[in-house]
Order: C-alpha cells, then sequence, then structure tokens
C-alpha cells in the first residue's frame, strides 16, 4: 500500500495536520520573535489532534520553546485550562478536531481575554476572531473529494485512485484580532497572506 496505489477500496486526501507543525510554528516565531513558552491545546481524546500535539512538541522542542500542554478532552475542560495557562505563555498553537471547531467561538473568546496571540490550522477560526492560520485551502480539498466521487461513481476502483496531498495551502490573518492583542504584523507577512481580514 501507498500513496500512489492505495488498493483495496481506500483513497482519499490528506490534510497533513500534522506535517504542516513546523510550518505554523515558523510563522507564529516570525510575528512573535520574541516567543519563548508556547502553549499547545488538543483534544487528547482525538488521535489526529493527539498526533499533531506530539509533532508540535517534538518542534518546539528543536526551537528551544518552553511547552505549557492544554490538553482537553470535552467542550467543559475549555475554560479550566485557560484558568491553569494564566501567564504561562506567550502564544498558543491549537491542534484541529471537531471538538476545536465546534468551541472555535469560546475559545477565541477565552484567547482575546488572556491576550494569546494564537495560530490554527483552518481558517474558520480566523473568521471568528483568531489571530491567524496556515493550512490546506479546505475549499479546494472539498472541490478534489467530489472529482474523486465522479471517477468513482463512473466505475474507477477506489484503490486505483491515488490519494492525494493538498496542493493550495492559506495563510489566513485577522488584523483586527492583532490590533485588539496590541500586535503589529510585520508588512513582508501581510504581504504573503492570503487573505487578511480587517
Amino acid at each position: 500500500m501507498s500513496l500512489a496505489r492505495p488498493g483495496g477500496n481506500v483513497t482519499g486526501l490528506s490534510a497533513l495536520g500534522v506535517d504542516l507543525a513546523a510550518k505554523r510554528l515558523e510563522l507564529l516565531r516570525e510575528v512573535l520573535p520574541g516567543l519563548h513558552r508556547l502553549a499547545i491545546m488538543a483534544n487528547v481524546d482525538a488521535s489526529g489532534a493527539k498526533h499533531e500535539m506530539g509533532e508540535v512538541q517534538a518542534v518546539a522542542r528543536t526551537l528551544d520553546l518552553k511547552i505549557v500542554p492544554l490538553p482537553i478532552r470535552r467542550a467543559e475542560d475549555i475554560a479550566p485550562a485557560f484558568e491553569a495557562l494564566k501567564d504561562r505563555a506567550d502564544a498558543l498553537y491549537v491542534c484541529s478536531d471537531p471538538l476545536v471547531n465546534t468551541t472555535r467561538i469560546r475559545i477565541n473568546t477565552l484567547v482575546l481575554g488572556a491576550r494569546l496571540p494564537t495560530i490554527y490550522g483552518t481558517r474558520d477560526l480566523v473568521e471568528v476572531g483568531g489571530l491567524m492560520s496556515y493550512g490546506p485551502n479546505i475549499t479546494d480539498l472539498y472541490r478534489r473529494a467530489a472529482e474523486f466521487v465522479d471517477k468513482i461513481l463512473r466505475g474507477a476502483k477506489p484503490g486505483d485512485i491515488p490519494i492525494e496531498q493538498p496542493t493550495k495551502f492559506d495563510l489566513v490573518i485577522n488584523l483586527t484580532t492583532a490590533k485588539v492583542l496590541g500586535l503589529t504584523m510585520p508588512e513582508s507577512f501581510l504581504v504573503r497572506a492570503d487573505e487578511v481580514i480587517e
């Protein structure tokens, strides 16, 4: 089995959540050159988020960052995680999963209250007040998934369709949130952004 020839009755698209951890930390450090303490929030009951948290911790160690893990399992764990965080971090990395997505407004409210610059994996968290995100263009992934369905409905065997990785990535920045946090985003950073929300 390989991405090119998955075999069996399997095909699909990768979102590269774990593989983008280093890039997200690089972007966060570009905005916060004095970053020394990084909080990492993840739903540790979700295997993808737990795996991403491990990768973020590994990358953070290579950057000599002090790590403050914020494990959550349910919506009720979010507020106490922020209470325990009080002044222990310079920034927050939030690992993606359905729990985070459904509680994104609560998370962003607490992030702003804690005045924590935060990076996410998807743009929808930035649209509701998050600072920034870097990840695959979800609309493009949905379009490509529809192409897979079309091929299968026309008779292609799923195992003969290569598993694809994203080709379009979006850096999204919320300037309103940056101003609330008292951050000045470098012009060189803003120029590279795929979207700036004001």
